[in-house]
Order: structure tokens, then C-alpha cells, then sequence
């Protein structure tokens, strides 16, 4: 008896139709730039007749672990192209066509990659668990052993020899069964996976035993024998057994799990009743070899098991389709390649009665890419901005389900959603009706018209009324058929009884979507004329980068770039037509007069007003508040924590945390008590000189006159910026400010600031090889140049070797450093033509090198080390910790230059209690006194608009 669509659950194609003359042996027509290299074509037979018995052969059409032969290809694939099905072979007449990419014979799975990250992270507790809770380790200890020394021996001998022989028995049975199913491939993996968990093992065991804290010794070992002897931390074994048995893929078979389980849990039980090893070891020894098996797994890559065309078509069949072709649709390229990653495979398949169909093909794999970026939004942002991080396969069918049919009901235009099936246990397939559309972004920007926006808004509004939220209204999910009617499909990442905040998101987004092709503008326009301008102008909070998709941020980015770019370049060549001007007018002055300057000035700044362009958002904001002037502008807080406090709060807590262990090794009122105040106030004064140094430094690079003794106050100041900014940000940050208040034009100021933080990394480098270099000359009496500075030669030899190797990092670094003479050189060249002005730079540079060293050698000599270190020691190791406290995400390098000063004073060879009270001096001196003078000093400038 026939089985017909209706009662396999699903809904027949509407409208059936003939096929447009299309025969099952034709197939679709070749496509340019296809062919035998770039495609796999496979034929396969098509039942015409009845479909009797559909999908009763479910693990043979869905390719459910058939393992995977020697040409890389799964078991499944190479029956499907030999049987349907149903088991019957394929005839002449009976055959239909896949146009697919070819599909790799392995892939690295996410998957992989977040199993061995949580188990790195699962050995990392575990050792620090043993490291800081003895009490509790030990305690862990005693009770189990309590418990189990109450186990009666013949029990824990029979255990041990039963457990002894199965933990080899089964791993060997499961490998037979894998080579008689000629699946060797998993066999390699399994022992290559138990090799290198062999060798971790052995690693392992050896840190334990001569160089881990005692602590983690005790907690991983125990005395075996009255030698004295102590057991394996790890076992030898056991790991290399769990991670063949991982890498093979056992835990995904019920039964072998269920005997693998009982195996191990046997096993350790009778080490442990025995007193062979504790439960931390039994532990880690899981975790190790769990997380090499999937280490290794992630880095040779797994067979791909993923569904191909025919199992598509296999699953069409069993859902009541007569499929005659497949062809697989072009994967997306650009920024948004990364986005869509997650949303499936997609074919066009044309029936042998009716109209094609539009299948999306998801499986485990594809679900999971971008997982580790979804899970930082999830981290950093508010729950309602992001989605689950990782849904199961049921989870997203029934939710895309469930969003085409809510869209449609809503009366929005939508997919029709026909079908769904399971293509084995590791994917899922939807079945739409064809759209024969093309999307916003491949249409023209003259087709894109004001009736066309109209009509997106349109289905926003439709859902809006229902309370569904998109969640991803780019250009690639909106689709306009021949009709010119827009559709908008990707409704997975939707949301019903969505909040208003997330409606409103939807709203942000479009906005921009249609501002990038027809401008601010008319899309503000079409979203009032159906929306309504007070809906329009509820959106202006959300209207924020973070609100809008990764796509759309990326082009924005983009489109910033090259807007710089055109205001740099339209400066440069106002300033060069003005150095011409000025030159043919009067040849004779070098620098011309006061007029002419300001003249150039006027001619630049009016350059730069001229060349200014507003970015995309500001654009849409501003018509909207032409509409609604009273709408709500601030930006609304959707982050639940910025990148930049998470890593600045880890970066304190480890420093903070070396800090507080060397402090509980130092006899603080002993080391205060003998202290030499003479020399600490010694150090407040080179302090207090440094910022007069700081000054000099900065105005050298600054032709336009500017007041010294602002200037001074204004590096006051940024000792209280650096509490709540990194050092290398905030100083840069307020000098920009503070001389653009001085009458400096914007884009100069950036650049004197530019070219003094050029100038000022140049001396910095200078100055740490040559004191590096006399720091291996000072106690030989050949000039031999010390080791450190020759690794540190050839680590940067080997760095810029790297990054001109690298394509990537070539372009990244090329336009960066491209981006910085552009505007910073041509500055430095203006300041060379005056000769004062550079040696006020440069002095004031070495002069605040030399404030800050001589301020470290008092700290120093008043705990009494200053016959310890030379000048050039000081120097090095200041130099050294300074590079490091700029680069450190913390306020002001909190924890990294103090870590980096104790650490270099310690190994150039100063007493450890002497080199911590005289960093905590120094820092006290540099870093901690000026804040209240700085905070003074900010409100002082910031009253009489200095800053």
C-alpha cells in the first residue's frame, strides 16, 4: 500500500505544475566557472513509481555513521550512489543529478575545538584546586579511603583482574569491528590520539615529580610501599586507553559507551580501594586523555560524515518529492561569509512533477561555526541583544519552523515552509517553495526605488504587529522576486513575543541596511511613511554599532577607512598646494611670514571642513531629529561589560595577586624602618622633573606656539587619566585634546602627538640596546655585546620575517604603518626646518628617560641597594618595564610595570626585599602621589576649557 505525503505528516506542494520540460536525465545546465575540477557530479536512480515503505531505511539515505572507506568518502555515499533507499538498483531511465561542491574528506570540527578547550580548562581547575585547597584535597582523600577500606579483598581482587584484562579487551574488539566494517581511518586516528596521550602522560608525570608545588605532588600521588616510593600521577595506561577510545568515536554508540563506562569506572575503582592513586589523579587522568583525543581529532580532522546531495535527495523521497536535480547554491563571500556559516547548506532542486523547491540542508557541524564569537556577545553583551550561543539540531528545525509559519500568519511575505525531515542523526533539511528572487545586495543601486524600501518596511511592520523580531534584516535576507515584492527570508535567528528593545533592533538595522544602498535620507523617509516617525525615532538608542549584525559593522568599518582615507588625502594635498603657493610667491624666506602661515592654516582647516564627511549613522540620526526633534538621542546600555574592562580586570587580579605573594614574603616595618628618607625625597623630585621633561617633549613636535606652563599642567593631568585608562591611551588622548583647545587644527594636533609617540618608541628602542649592550661590556674587559640584547635582535629578525611571510599580517601591517607617515611624516618634516623646536623634543625625551631612571636609583638606594646596580642595569630594566606597562591593557599599567621591575631588579641581582620595597617607592612616587595633583590639575584645565 502506498504512503501518501499527507500521511507522512507533511503538507503536499501546492500548485503542482509540469516541469517545464525538464527530464530526469537532463539536469541543470552547466554554470560558468563549473566543471569537473570545481564539481562533483554523482548520479544516483529515482523512483517514479509508488513511495511504499518510505523512509523504513533511514541510516542508509542519511549517511547515519557508515563509517568511511579508503577514498575518504562515508560508507552511506557509496551505497546511496548504487541503491535508492529501498534497496533497488539503479536503472538507465531512473537517474537523477547533484551539482555540489566537492566536500572535503575531512573537516575540523568546532566541536572538537570547544571539547579540548573544555577539557584544557577542566585540567586547569583541577591542578588549581590541588594547588590552593589542600585542606580540602586531603580531606577528599581521607574520607574515600575510609570508605573504601571497608571493601572486602576478594571484591577489590576480582574488580582488578576483571578490570585489568577488559581495559584491553574491549579497545582491541572495537577496532576488529571497525576493520571488518573497513573503517581503518578511525583505527589510526584512535592510535595516534593514544600516542601522543602516552607522551603528555610521561610530560606530566615528570613535572609532577621534580617541579610542581608539593601541594599538587600530594594531591596527585600517594606513598606506594614502605620505600618511600610514590605512585603514577598519571596512569600510564588509562589516559591512552580513554583517548583511543574518544578518538574512535565509541562514546557515540550506545553499547560500547555502556562498556567503556563500566571498564573505567571498574578499573578505578580497584587502583583506588588498592591504594595505587587518588581521586584527583583518576581525574586528571580522564581529562588528559579526553582532551588529546579531541586535540587530535580537531588537528587531522574527522571523515566527513556531513549529508551530501544524495542523501538530500534520498530524504526528499521518503517526504513523498520526485526529485530529478540538485544544485547546490554558491556559498557566500565577504564579511558577511562568517555570519551566514551557521545557516546551512542551500539547493535548488527541481521536482519531476511541480515547481522546484528551495532545500537548506543544516548539520551539527555547520550549526556550530562562530560558536566561540556567539558566546563572547552572550559574555559582553545583555541577554536580550544576543541568541543562544549553540541550539541542538531539533531546537533550530522547530524554531525556524516556527518562525515561517508565525511570518506568514502575521502576513509578512515569508517562505512557505513545505517539509522537514531528519537526514540521519547529525542534520536536518527544510524544504521551501521556490523563491526565484534575487537578494537586496546583488540588485543594482538604481533598482533599489523608494516603492521598493516601502515594501520592506511593509514586512517589518507585519511582523512588528505580532511581535516577531528578525534579528538579521541585511541585505543578503532580503529577497525581491520578478514582481518586485520583498520577502524576507533567514528567519532562524528570530525571536517571538519579542521585547520592545529587540523590535526596536530590528528596526536600527533596517535603517542601516537601506542607508548603505539609498542613503540616510530615503530610508529614513520609506520607514516614516509606514512606520510612523515616532516608531522611527524610538530606534535612535539602538542606533549604535553594537546593535547592528557583524556584516553590517564590518562595511561600516570599511566605509570609515576610506573616509579618512579622502580627508588625509584632501589635507595633504591643500597643504602641499599652499608649500607651493607660498614658495613661488616669496622663494627667498624659508619659513615664511606670520600672514602666510595663518593664511596656509585657513587654507587647510577650510580643506578639511570641505573634505569632512559624517558617517552613516549620524546621517540617520540627523533626519530623524529633523522629523522628531525632541526623540531620544543617548545610546542605550547594551553592553553588559566592555572587552576592555574584562581584560584590564583579569591583567590587576594576576598582578595584584604577584604582588600580594611577594609582599607576604617581606618584612615591610623592617625594610621601612632602615629606609633612607633622604633619597625617597630624592625620588619625589626627579618625579616632579619628569613633567617638565613630559612638556618639552610634547611641544617639540608642536611648531605653532603653544603656553609652556599649560602644557606642564596638562602632563599633571594625565597622571589622573592614567587611573582609568591605559598609559599608552590616555596621555595620548589628553594631548590630543589639550592642543586642539590650544588652537591647534584637529588633524595637526593628531599628528604631533603621532610623530612624538614615533619619536619618542625610536629613543626608547635606541636606548634599551645601547644600555643593553653596555650591560654585557660593563664586567669584561672585551666589548662583548650581552645575550639578551642579541635574542633580542634575533626575536625581532624573526618577527619581521614572520609578518612579511604572512599575507595577512604583511597587508595589516602595511596599511598601518602606510595610515601613520601619511599624516605623521609629513608633520616631522615640518619640525625638522626648525632646529629648536627638535632639540626640545628630543632633549625632553632623554631628559624624562633619565628623571625616570635617576627616580628608580633613589627608590633603590634608600633601602640601601644602590651599590648593587649600575646606571645602565637601572636603565635597562626601567626601559623594560616601561615598554611593558604601555602595552598592558590596565590603568596606567597597573601590575605589569610593577611585575616587570621587581622581576628585572631581582635578576640583574638586587636583593628580592629590597627590590620590592624600592619598585613600591618608585610606583608611589610616579604613579600614585601626582593622582590628587593630577585631579586638580583636570578640573583646572577643564574650567577654563583647556582640555
Amino acid at each position: 500500500m502506498d504512503v501518501t505525503t499527507k500521511e507522512q505528516g507533511v503538507s503536499p506542494p501546492d500548485g503542482a505544475a509540469p516541469n517545464d520540460g525538464a527530464r530526469p536525465d537532463d539536469g541543470p545546465a552547466p554554470r560558468p566557472g563549473t566543471g569537473p575540477d570545481a564539481r562533483a557530479r554523482t548520479r544516483a536512480d529515482s523512483r517514479t513509481g509508488s513511495t511504499s515503505d518510505a523512509g523504513t531505511d533511514t541510516g542508509s539515505a542519511a549517511g547515519a555513521d557508515a563509517g568511511t572507506g579508503p577514498d575518504g568518502r562515508a560508507g552511506a555515499d557509496r551505497a546511496a550512489d548504487a541503491r535508492d533507499p529501498h534497496g533497488h538498483a539503479p536503472t538507465a531511465t531512473e537517474r537523477v543529478e547533484v551539482d555540489e561542491p566537492l566536500l572535503a574528506a575531512r573537516v575540523h570540527r568546532p566541536s572538537d575545538l570547544v571539547r579540548l578547550l573544555a577539557g584544557m580548562l577542566g585540567i586547569a581547575v583541577v591542578l588549581s584546586i590541588a594547588a590552593f585547597a589542600h585542606g580540602t584535597t586531603a580531606g577528599l582523600e581521607a574520607d574515600i579511603s575510609q570508605g573504601t577500606g571497608r571493601a572486602p579483598d576478594l571484591l577489590i581482587k576480582v574488580a582488578g583482574l576483571v578490570s585489568s584484562i577488559a581495559v584491553l579487551l574491549v579497545p582491541v574488539a572495537f577496532a576488529i569491528e571497525r576493520l571488518i566494517k573497513r573503517d581503518g581511518l578511525r583505527i589510526a586516528d584512535g592510535v595516534l590520539a593514544a600516542v601522543l596521550a602516552h607522551g603528555v602522560t610521561l610530560a606530566t608525570d615528570l613535572w609532577v615529580s621534580e617541579a610542581a608545588p608539593a601541594t599538587i605532588q600530594d594531591a596527585l600521588t600517594r606513598a606506594a610501599g614502605a620505600g618511600g616510593a610514590l605512585t603514577d600521577p598519571v596512569h600510564g595506561y588509562l589516559a591512552p586507553v580513554i583517548a583511543y577510545m574518544t578518538a574512535v568515536g565509541m562514546t557515540r554508540r550506545p553499547r560500547w559507551r555502556v562498556a567503556l563506562w563500566v571498564v573505567l569506572l571498574l578499573d578505578a575503582f580497584a587502583m583506588l580501594v588498592s591504594g595505587y592513586t587518588t581521586p584527583f589523579s583518576i581525574v586528571l587522568t580522564v581529562l588528559i586523555g579526553w582532551s588529546v583525543a579531541y586535540g587530535t581529532l580537531y588537528a587531522v580532522g574527522s571523515p566527513n560524515v556531513r549529508p551530501t546531495g544524495q542523501h538530500l535527495l534520498a530524504g526528499l523521497r521518503r517526504v513523498g518529492f520526485q526529485p530529478v536535480s540538485a544544485m547546490r547554491a554558491e556559498a557566500s563571500e565577504g564579511p558577511e561569509a562568517s555570519e551566514v556559516s551557521d545557516r546551512g547548506r542551500r539547493y535548488h532542486v527541481t521536482l519531476e512533477d511541480g515547481p522546484p523547491l528551495d532545500v537548506t540542508v543544516v548539520d551539527r557541524e555547520q550549526q556550530a561555526q562562530g560558536f566561540f564569537y556567539r558566546v563572547w556577545r552572550r559574555l559582553t553583551l545583555r541577554s536580550f541583544t544576543t541568541r543562544r550561543s549553540l541550539q541542538s539540531l531539533r531546537q533550530a528545525l522547530e524554531q525556524e519552523a516556527l518562525l515561517a509559519y508565525a511570518a506568514i500568519a502575521a502576513g509578512a511575505n515569508a517562505p512557505k515552509l513545505i517539509a522537514t525531515s531528519e537526514l540521519g542523526p547529525d542534520a536536518v533539511m527544510l524544504v521551501y517553495e521556490h523563491l526565484g528572487g534575487r537578494s537586496l545586495d546583488s540588485l543594482p543601486d538604481g533598482e533599489i526605488t523608494d516603492g521598493l524600501s516601502r515594501n520592506a518596511w511593509e514586512q517589518v511592520r507585519a511582523l512588528q504587529s505580532r511581535r516577531i523580531a528578525h534579528r538579521r534584516l541585511t541585505g543578503d535576507a532580503l529577497v525581491v522576486d520578478r514582481f518586485g515584492t520583498v520577502i524576507l527570508t533567514d528567519l532562524r535567528g528570530g525571536e517571538i513575543a519579542a521585547g520592545d528593545l529587540v523590535l526596536r533592533m530590528d528596526i536600527a538595522q533596517l535603517l542601516t541596511t537601506l542607508g548603505l544602498r539609498v542613503g540616510a535620507e530615503r530610508a529614513v523617509a520609506s520607514a516614516v511613511s509606514v512606520l510612523g516617525p515616532d516608531a522611527v525615532a524610538d530606534c535612535l538608542p539602538l542606533l549604535q554599532p553594537i546593535a547592528l549584525s557583524r556584516s553590517t559593522r564590518a562595511t561600516l568599518r570599511r566605509l570609515a577607512r576610506e573616509r579618512a582615507d579622502r580627508e588625509r588625502e584632501a589635507v595633504l594635498e591643500s597643504s602641499r598646494a599652499a608649500k607651493a603657493a607660498r614658495e613661488a610667491g616669496a622663494p627667498d624666506l624659508a619659513g615664511g611670514s606670520a600672514v602666510d602661515r595663518k593664511a596656509e592654516k585657513k587654507a587647510l582647516d577650510d580643506a578639511l571642513d570641505e573634505a569632512r564627511e559624517e558617517d552613516l549613522l549620524s546621517q540617520i540620526r540627523q533626519q530623524v531629529l529633523l522629523i522628531r526633534p525632541q526623540a531620544p538621542v543617548e545610546p542605550a546600555r547594551l553592553e553588559r561589560i566592555r572587552p576592555r574592562t574584562l581584560v584590564s580586570f583579569i591583567a590587576a587580579a594576576l598582578g595584584l595577586y604577584f604582588l600580594l605573594t611577594q609582599l607576604a614574603h617581606v618584612d615591610v616595618a623592617d625594610v621601612v624602618s632602615k629606609a633612607q628618607w633622604g633619597w625617597a625625597g630624592a625620588a619625589l623630585g626627579f618625579s616632579a622633573l619628569s613633567y617638565l621633561a613630559a612638556a618639552m617633549s610634547l611641544l617639540g613636535f608642536v611648531p605653532e606656539r603653544v603656553s609652556f606652563l599649560r602644557t606642564v599642567v596638562a602632563q599633571v593631568a594625565g597622571s589622573f587619566v592614567k587611573m582609568v585608562a591605559p598609559a599608552a591611551v590616555g596621555g595620548v588622548a589628553l594631548n590630543t585634546r589639550f592642543l586642539q583647545r590650544a588652537g591647534v587644527r584637529p588633524g595637526l594636533a593628531v599628528a604631533s602627538v603621532g610623530a612624538s609617540q614615533l619619536f619618542g618608541l625610536a629613543s626608547h628602542i635606541v636606548l634599551l640596546l645601547s644600555f643593553g649592550y653596555l650591560t654585557g661590556t660593563e664586567k669584561t674587559p672585551e666589548m662583548t655585546p650581552s645575550r639578551t640584547v642579541i635574542a633580542g635582535l634575533l626575536t625581532v629578525a624573526v618577527l619581521v620575517l614572520v609578518v612579511t611571510a604572512v599575507p595577512f599580517l604583511r597587508k595589516f601591517v602595511a596599511t598601518r604603518v602606510r595610515a601613520l607617515f601619511a599624516g605623521v611624516v609629513p608633520r616631522m618634516l615640518d619640525v625638522l626646518q626648525r632646529p629648536r623646536k627638535l632639540v626640545t623634543g628630543i632633549g625632553g625625551m632623554l631628559l624624562l628617560t633619565g628623571c625616570f631612571v635617576m627616580c628608580l636609583d633613589a627608590s633603590i638606594r634608600a633601602f640601601g641597594g644602590g651599590q648593587t646596580l649600575s646606571y645602565a642595569t637601572i636603565a635597562v630594566v626601567f626601559l623594560a618595564g616601561n615598554a611593558l606597562g604601555s602595552a598592558a591593557p590596565t590603568p596606567g599599567g597597573m601590575g605589569a610595570v610593577e611585575t616587570t621591575l621587581i622581576l628585572g631588579l631581582i635578576a640583574a641581582g638586587l636583593d628580592k626585599d629590597v627590590a620590592f620595597s624600592s619598585v613600591l617607592l618608585f610606583r608611589l612616587t610616579t604613579f600614585w602621589l601626582p593622582v590628587l595633583p593630577g585631579w586638580i590639575s583636570f578640573n583646572f584645565l577643564t574650567r577654563k576649557g583647556a582640555i
